[in-house]
């Protein structure tokens, strides 16, 4: 067969082309991320938040701990997430000389639960989080920087052995689902393990771990020809080095289960150390990690590098790596602006001293394992006494042993107890229904990606032992519903603080809730009693409480959430809706006609209003309804009936039963619209308690974020006469304001406060104007000018505006407006160009605290791609090079750097 060097080619000889090869060899073989040579460095970031989801709503709740955000996913998000996704590099002057994709050069993981909050809240970051792991692994030859984590943080050596491999498969099916790809290693909560979830790890084919140095025991080389019987070295105090991967065999002397779930059970025939089945180990370099999290290293790029150096071995080895660990959420969360110093020190520091970055899975594939690890039994890397920090009051967590951890133990007991309950009543009643019921346990992570109706009836075609009823498959799909929350009251947080009454606790133990509900649904148990009876065990530090028991009935059973609930908060709700907004006095809307049933999403259930009709009269207001509620995660549905009576501003009557048929639905409206020709709200409620009985629902009722909504619009009208008010007064007084300003006066508090709330509501009514005619330049020109002018006084008057909404208003004014003009060829350039120079400005000097970076990001996108080669190329007119200095200077109001391409313009 001709060699390749001999084949003829039409650009040289073959000669040429053996030299050519020589060449290409050459380089190859001084390419670090081809061959193994020199300091190669990883920095791995932990980014995971527990699932906080009401767990009958599938959706986060106002958290007011985390104000002004949301919840504390939103705002981690926006001081971590979302800054680490576009850290920037800056110069001197704070202007922006480059943008880095931080997951594109660190090795992370992004817990399921955070990822699947992540795509729903904040598509673009998500995205530029897949988009790293690809390029990541188109420069590492295939190795990407992300790897998994056991699916929702439960630590592994407590948990039992079918929810390990559930935890580790639901792990890998959710990364190869978003990432495209096989996860290579995989992240283990607290890095807790012991030898059964080594087992576990490599049945499920993941190649590494990483620990942390403490958890190796005992070390030793290879076995080879001169020394076939190498020493082993102790390590148990964190002597390890970290600077190369280790080996570790599941050896039969350390394997201490026989699981019926492994599928490599080679242990037994294996007739040398190499045909035993093993799992490579990373650990992490301890005293670097460390200063991470606790010290300051992490705020300059140039002590960081310097601390990494530090590390590297002098003993002339090929090859070794500097890998470091800590939670992701240090970068930019519990550390403000360190995503900047990481990111200079990727593209900077490192490359500087002729480090390679990388990640485990590439240098793995460079630099395989030459050493054996022996793990210590039973370990983790934020716990001292192996996992007691998880069932135990070993003190860990303790905030400086104020409050004791007695109650670990108890609720550990009670969670297992109740999980092994479950068991039983899957297995029973789950065997009716799948073919395998663990492995539909296992498989149920593809409908937690996609609950699409097409997508579970084909779940359920695949797995079903017959063809279900509409019945059977509520039942099979709360059965499924049952194992995810009984997995989820597992959630490692739960344990790791002092206190079980914390939010971690409540959320572990709500889950726990939903999981007996599910279970009376489908089997008829009670299993509730035992529970507490257990829970009471579990003394909490809180006198209020006492015990666990009543911390469950106190934040656990008043969180619950039924049918009639959302049948409540939705007829409340409807009062505000568009589509009944337009109803005048006695009109009646009719919606019967099941064509044109109008259907809403309330969460995680599908409203289908099958007749709705309002009556006003005077002050009241009466709504009467028809309602199927269907939920899209269990497929369970009611047919009920509402009726609303609204007596003006916070006042709300609602009750809420069961649909008994047409006839006795027409009755009953009947009634109810009879009673209000009274005008007597006393009458109406009288007829609406005969028909419905005592319990009613209130505005207190509603779901926290549809309440706040609501008691804003109520509050809307009284605002606005309040603003007119203060407005009146400001204007009434402002020359003496103005006096005491002048002598250098302190204004009396009423007058100040007057005039800030004067210049707040009308800078929000200008905003507001110039929201809606952004796209009018003469008309959107006025009010950026009237906004100067609201600027100017407020700057004299010494005046603060509070008015958050604002802000937002401006900051997503800014972003269209360049958008446009990047955009719009049709657009008139000078103009656009001057209105936004002009509102940037005025966003300053209204002094709201704005924030461009989404304006910088969009303008740097298009610095090379549009604006350079428009600036760099050869300029035939005044006009062009007039335009092109003006995108510069916008690009410089923007605090980004132009200034190489300012050098070159003539």
């Amino acid at each position: 067969m001709t060699s390749a060097a001999q084949l003829p080619t039409s650009t040289g000889s073959t000669f040429q082309l053996a030299q050519i090869e020589q060449d290409l060899q050459s380089l190859t073989d001084n390419d670090p991320l081809r061959k193994a040579q020199g300091v190669y460095i990883t920095v791995h970031g932990h980014f995971y938040q527990p699932p906080r989801e009401n767990p009958y709503l599938d959706a986060i709740e106002r958290q007011p701990s985390a104000t002004p955000f949301h919840d504390w996913n939103e705002r981690i998000h926006w001081e971590c997430y979302r800054p680490n996704a576009f850290a920037r590099v800056l110069n001197d002057k704070g202007e922006l000389l480059g943008i880095v994709n931080n997951y594109e050069y660190m090795s992370f993981n992004i817990g399921p639960t955070l990822m699947s909050w992540l795509e729903r809240y904040d598509r673009s970051v998500y995205q530029r989080i897949l988009e790293a792991d690809a390029k990541s692994s188109e420069r590492l030859n295939g190795h990407g920087n992300a790897i998994a984590q056991v699916y929702n943080h439960i630590i592994m050596p407590l948990a039992n052995e079918r929810d390990k491999y559930t935890q580790i498969r639901w792990g890998k099916a959710d990364f190869k689902s978003r990432f495209g790809r096989d996860p290579e290693g995989i992240w283990l909560a607290e890095t807790a393990i012991d030898y059964p979830t080594v087992e576990a790890l490599i049945s499920e084919g993941i190649r590494f771990i990483v620990l942390a140095p403490s958890q190796a025991q005992r070390c030793r080389p290879f076995p080879t020809e001169n020394d076939p019987h190498p020493a082993w070295h102790e390590v148990g105090g964190n002597q390890i080095d970290p600077t190369r991967p280790y080996r570790c065999y599941l050896k039969p002397t350390l394997n201490s289960t026989s699981s019926p779930l492994s599928v490599n059970k080679t242990t037994s025939s294996a007739t040398t150390e190499e045909d035993l089945p093993y799992i490579d180990i990373f650990f992490y370099d301890g005293p670097i990690s460390r200063d991470m999290g606790f010290s300051d290293v992490v705020y300059s790029s140039h002590h960081f590098a310097g601390r990494v150096g530090a590390a590297i071995r002098g003993d002339h080895r090929p090859a070794q790596l500097i890998s470091v660990a800590t939670d992701g959420e240090t970068f930019g969360h519990h550390k403000k602006g360190t995503e900047k110093t990481i990111a200079y020190a990727f593209i900077g520091e490192f490359p500087r001293h002729g480090w390679t970055v990388t990640n485990f899975a590439h240098y793995l594939s460079l630099n395989p394992p030459s050493w054996e690890v022996e793990l210590k039994s039973v370990t983790a890397w934020s716990c001292a006494h192996g996992v007691d920090r998880w069932q135990d009051d070993c003190g860990c967590g303790g905030e400086g042993g104020v409050w004791h951890q007695k109650w670990r133990r108890p609720l550990r007991d009670a969670l297992n107890w109740l999980r092994d309950q479950l068991v039983a009543v899957y297995e029973e009643h789950g065997g009716k229904l799948f073919k395998d019921p663990w492995l539909a346990r296992d498989e149920y992570i593809e409908i937690l990606r996609d609950r699409s109706a097409a997508n579970v009836t084909r779940f359920l075609s695949r797995h079903q032992t017959h063809k279900l009823t509409a019945t059977e498959q509520i039942d099979a799909l709360q059965l499924l519903e049952m194992q995810r929350h009984s997995l989820f009251m597992f959630t490692s947080c739960g344990w790791f603080f002092e206190e079980l009454s914390r939010p971690e606790g409540t959320q572990i133990l709500r889950y726990a809730s939903r999981a007996l509900e599910l279970a009376g649904d489908v089997a008829g148990v009670q299993l509730e009693q035992g529970f507490l009876k257990r829970l009471g065990l579990a003394p909490s530090n809180v006198e209020d409480f006492r015990h666990g028991a009543e911390i469950y009935r106190q934040l656990v059973l008043t969180a619950q959430i039924g049918f009639r609930q959302v049948a409540a908060h939705y007829a409340i709700t409807s009062l505000f809706d568009n589509h009944s907004s337009n109803s005048n006095n006695l009109s009646t809307q009719d919606r019967s006609d099941p064509l044109e049933t109008y259907q809403k999403r309330v969460y995680c259930y599908t409203a289908n209003e099958l007749d709705y009709q309002m009556q006003r009269m005077g002050a009241l207001t009466m709504v009467v309804g028809h309602l199927k509620l269907v939920s899209e995660i269990t497929w369970e549905s009611e047919n009920l009936v509402f009726a609303v009576l609204h007596l003006g501003g916070w006042d709300f009557h609602c009750c809420i039963q069961q649909f008994t048929g047409r006839r006795d639905y027409s009755l009953l409206k009947e009634r109810l619209f009879t009673s209000l020709q009274q005008a007597s709200a006393a009458q109406a409620i009288l007829v609406m308690t005969q028909i419905f009985g005592d319990e009613a629902f209130s505005l207190q009722n509603l779901f926290a974020e549809e309440r706040h909504r609501i008691m804003g619009l109520l509050s809307q009208e009284t605002l606005t006469r309040l603003d007119q008010l203060y407005t009146q007064t400001y204007r009434e007084n402002y020359g003496v304001i103005m006096a005491f300003h002048r002598d250098g006066l302190t204004v009396p508090q009423e007058l100040q406060v007057a005039a800030e709330i004067a210049l707040g509501y009308r800078c929000m009514t200008t905003l507001r104007s110039l929201e809606q005619d952004i796209a009018e330049p003469q008309l959107s020109w006025n009010h950026v000018l009237e906004l100067e002018a609201i600027a100017t006084e407020a700057k004299h008057l010494r005046c603060q505006l509070n008015i958050p909404e604002g802000q937002q208003i401006l900051e997503q004014l800014i972003v269209r407006l360049l958008w446009q003009l990047l955009h719009d060829v049709n657009g008139s350039f000078n103009t656009d160009i001057q209105r936004l120079e002009k509102l940037i400005d005025v966003g300053y000097q209204l002094n709201l605290g704005i924030c461009l970076e989404k304006a910088q990001e969009l303008y740097f996108s298009c610095l090379h791609s549009q604006i350079a080669p428009l600036c760099l190329n050869n300029i035939s007119s005044t006009t062009e090079s007039t335009q092109c200095r003006q995108w510069l200077k916008l690009g410089q109001k923007l605090a980004v750097d132009v200034s190489l391409i300012l050098k070159k313009l003539p």
